[in-house]
């Protein structure tokens, strides 16, 4: 997404130099000048049933690395084991890692990197008791699970809770209910879940149909990667005169696995890539095989790719689809693709590929990599060097979606013949006041407030305050500062159009809380309403995470059919830090009723609750 810089005088140059490095600093300050030593290791997941024989934990030296035998799943796992609670213990730390040989600090979960799986059956539920040995607050958002009657457990700072603040510890107690297949969790507070907070949840069902026949499944998580905390890079993109600014990523990993090249490194980086590797993934040969991919990363949508094999895709962010084939897919931030890999009558090893989108970037370091591969091994012995060669065919140049309209659910569910209300969006970058560039829904760029919009609808509904009393169906204009929170309420069960026009010239994959929605279209340019009432509501796809283009639209349906508080937000972290975020206050009758849980109150008043969180606006103020 090329950008124009505004030129600047020497002065102003110097002065804004020179407010860079006081904020730097003080930014740093805050992180509480973090001993980067390994801390000793919190307990490991605790389970009422072992979700799989783990392997032994092979560190090569690295005790901070992930086995990441952890991310297959086991076949004695028991899918038809009555409901039960599956708990799982962790210590969040900072470490110093180089997991691709450059050393940086990270944010483990149990002193590893990437996170743990987190696996339960549909029906069950998962109690994930968090101890916060961090210098900053943080909290976790179980991404797509629908948290119906557990709002508070949503994790979302500023909606529904407050953050866990350093040395305290908070209890996530939710079940996984109507829904089963891939998905993930991630911190919700500031840009954290870039460092390093984020694993996958993967959710077992007998319901679960898939139409085709596997020998193994594994989880491949995918991500851009960056060389610094993201708290170093925050406070240049939201400052002054920096339009869209988003930082680039070094390089790319595949489940926390790459090499970067040690000569690009410059002071005062620190690279040996001596014991960096690249992910294996050993398929027993003459079998299928299911890979379960996640894109956790930050910015960058990838180009995914399997050297002479064409995958059938399976299942789209928790939903099975009709086996539909194809030789590469995108995946965008936040969305997940199950892929069916067949048999190969012949050959040992072949590369995984997994590519940025660099042209969508401002701009293109010459120090970038923006390849990261793994191996496909079906030798049994170690693991060759592929000779593979990959697909001719180009992925194209926009960041968007894949062709979704050829991919169909397995499990059909119409949509609504017809809305009861439909609401246009635009989303947009607008420069303000001190030249700021903020990320906005209409007229509306979201900021944070240290009461949850949640616990204020609650207060504000059982004592009847006019501001929250409004009628169904509308902007709480009133009850909120229309400036940083738009928030729509809507009356329970009512069927829900989104209509957005995007007038960036960057694309943003758009994930819905509580909800999964019919994609009914999007495409490039503006809607057609002469097109409104004959759209496709037979089968259409249903997802959580949908991209909207660069100057293009999409239109999604959803029943507001679970009471709460759900964001609605662009998942790449530096648009989500700029405000680009909005509320549906869904079910008003019943949230009124609910109590706000002890410990949500205790975190709330907590003096430190605040600390490591987003940068205000106030903060460029000079």
């Amino acid at each position: 997404m090329p950008r124009n810089s505004p030129s600047f005088s020497a002065i102003a140059a110097f002065a804004t130099a020179s407010f860079f490095v006081l904020l730097f600093v003080l930014h740093i300050f805050f992180l509480d000048s973090v001993e980067l030593l390994r801390p000793s290791p919190g307990s490991e997941p605790q389970h009422t049933e072992a979700p799989h024989v783990e392997a032994p934990h092979d560190d090569n030296g690295e005790p901070w690395r992930r086995d990441t035998r952890e991310y297959i799943l086991s076949p004695s796992w028991d899918v038809h084991a009555p409901p039960q609670k599956r708990y799982y213990n962790w210590t969040l730390s900072e470490i110093s890692a180089n997991p691709d040989g450059v050393w940086r600090t990270l944010l483990a979960i149990n002193s590893r990197f990437p996170g743990p799986l987190v696996e339960a059956n549909e029906g069950d539920t998962l109690v994930i008791d968090v101890h916060n040995q961090m210098a900053n607050s943080t909290s976790f958002h179980w991404h797509g699970f629908h948290q119906n009657g557990t709002n508070f457990m949503d994790g979302t700072v500023g909606v529904t809770s407050c953050a866990i603040p350093p040395g305290s510890s908070f209890r996530y107690e939710f079940k996984a209910d109507f829904l089963r297949g891939t998905y993930w969790y991630h911190a919700h507070f500031s840009t954290m879940r870039i460092d390093g907070l984020f694993g996958p949840l993967i959710v077992h069902s007998p319901k679960e149909t898939i139409g085709m026949e596997y020998a193994s499944d594994r989880v491949v998580m995918v991500q851009d990667y960056y060389h610094d905390l993201s708290h170093a890079l925050l406070p240049t993109y939201l400052a002054p005169d920096n339009e869209n600014a988003e930082p680039v990523p070094n390089t790319a990993l595949i489940n926390g696995k790459g090499v970067f090249d040690c000569s690009k490194v410059k002071e005062p980086y620190r690279c040996d890539a001596s014991k960096a590797t690249l992910e294996v993934l050993d398929l027993e040969k003459d079998k299928s095989h299911r890979l379960r991919f996640i894109n956790v990363g930050a910015f960058a949508e990838l180009d995914v790719s399997l050297d002479e094999h064409e995958v059938s895709l399976i299942e789209v962010d928790g939903v099975e689809v009709v086996p539909h084939p194809m030789n590469r897919f995108r995946i965008n931030v936040a969305q997940r693709y199950s892929i069916i890999v067949p048999p190969r009558p012949a050959g040992e090893s072949f590369w995984l590929r997994a590519r940025m989108f660099e042209h969508c970037f401002a701009e293109i370091p010459e120090t970038l990599q923006p390849e990261v591969k793994a191996i496909v091994s079906y030798s049994s012995s170690a693991a060759k060097t592929p000779t593979s060669k990959t697909w001719a065919d180009s992925p194209g140049l926009e960041c968007k979606d894949m062709n979704t309209t050829e991919v169909s659910p397995l499990h059909a569910i119409e949509a609504p013949k017809m809305a009861d209300i439909l609401i246009p969006l635009r989303s947009n970058f607008e420069i303000g006041a001190y030249r700021l560039s903020r990320g906005f829904f209409n007229k509306t760029s979201w900021r944070p407030s240290q009461t949850p919009t949640l616990l204020q609808a609650i207060d504000g509904l059982a004592t009847d305050n006019a501001s929250f009393v409004e009628p169904q169906n509308t902007v709480l204009t009133s009850a909120y500062d229309i400036k940083r929170q738009l928030v729509v309420k809507l009356d329970a069960g009512k069927v829900v159009d989104l209509l957005v026009d995007n007038f960036d010239d960057g694309n943003h994959p758009f994930h819905l809380h509580g909800h999964k929605f019919w994609v009914l279209g999007q495409g490039k340019g503006y809607f057609d309403l002469a097109n409104y009432n004959s759209l496709n509501t037979t089968n259409p796809l249903r997802r959580d995470t949908v991209t909207i283009e660069a100057f293009g639209w999409v239109l999604i349906r959803f029943v507001a059919d679970n009471p709460g508080m759900w964001a609605m937000h662009c998942h790449l972290a530096w648009h989500s830090e700029a405000g680009m975020l909005m509320q549906f206050l869904v079910g008003a009758d019943t949230v009124k009723t609910w109590a706000v849980p002890e410990q949500v109150q205790n975190v709330c008043a907590h003096p430190e609750m605040q600390r490591g969180g987003p940068l205000r606006d106030e903060d460029f103020y000079w």
